[in-house]
């Protein structure tokens, strides 16, 4: 990743409640309270415009689960997610706990309200931190203090990208942004990504040209593009796939929690799909 692609970023302190948040949103989408009247006016435009919004969140959600769960069971004991949003059931850390224990997970948010709600949920737990920090300025999130305090970067690192690629303009080179942690983490690591997939229709079109106007980011990709962002990792079993259908534990579990029980996945629930690579 170029140094010069991104000017300095400056990331706000204080909660702004007159502005709508990603994060917020996301969180609004997912039956969260932790969002206001501006965040649920963006996430009720994507419930009218493109009634899948909620089941693109829920699967998402179930799919990054699913992943952690795999990575863990892999032999990943260190974890960095990359807009990591607002806390909800099942985070990353619980998940990788569970099946590893002692595993140590950094959050990387640049929302503060984030930060807040993290710091709160993670206050007894010495393995799990949560930052402040912008993805597009990676140098500085590798050399954060909380990073070093967690990350040993000569053993194998699971780096988590949930629905936060799609948020990074082509000018943010969201391929130099991966290219930069597969750079540095060792042989054996894992990446993960999912991401917003382009269906080349008007709905799509629009619900991109809706995150431009609102956050001024936003660029839904087609599979071969969301293929370019894992470089030359070895992209695993079953390649990439819409999110319901990575690696489900159970096809009816998987539906019965986006409520589609008996019927085959609609086309807004394939257009967020999923990718696990590993750093050969």
């Amino acid at each position: 990743m170029t140094d010069d692609v991104v000017p300095p970023i400056r990331l706000e302190r204080e909660i702004d409640q007159s502005k709508p948040s990603i994060a917020r949103v996301y969180d609004y989408l997912l039956g969260g309270k932790d969002n206001y009247l501006v965040d649920q006016e963006v996430g009720d435009h994507f419930k009218l415009h493109l009634p899948g919004s909620v089941a693109i969140a829920f699967t998402s959600r179930q799919a990054l689960i699913r992943g952690v769960r795999d990575m863990a069971v892999a032999g990943m004991r260190q974890f960095i997610d990359f807009g990591s949003g607002l806390p909800t059931a099942d985070n990353v850390h619980q998940v990788a706990q569970r099946h590893a224990p002692g595993a140590r997970v950094v959050y990387v948010d640049s929302d503060p309200i984030v930060l807040a709600h993290g710091r709160a949920l993670l206050a007894t737990d010495q393995n799990t931190t949560v930052i402040q920090a912008d993805a597009r300025d990676p140098k500085s999130i590798r050399d954060h203090p909380e990073v070093a305090r967690l990350i040993d970067f000569e053993q194998p690192v699971a780096v988590i990208f949930s629905s936060i690629l799609h948020h990074l303009n082509d000018d943010e080179e969201p391929a130099g942004v991966v290219q930069f942690w597969n750079d540095q983490i060792p042989s054996g690591s894992h990446v993960f990504i999912t991401h917003f997939r382009s269906g080349h229709n008007p709905e799509t079109t629009a619900a991109e040209q809706k995150l431009q106007d609102t956050f001024g980011r936003g660029r839904w990709r087609d599979t071969e593009e969301i293929r370019t962002l894992f470089g030359d990792l070895e992209i695993l079993e079953p390649d990439i796939v819409p999110s319901a259908q990575w690696r489900p534990d159970a096809p009816a579990d998987e539906a019965a929690s986006v409520g589609t029980v008996g019927r085959e996945l609609t086309v807004w629930e394939q257009l967020i799909v999923t990718g696990l690579a590993r750093k050969p």
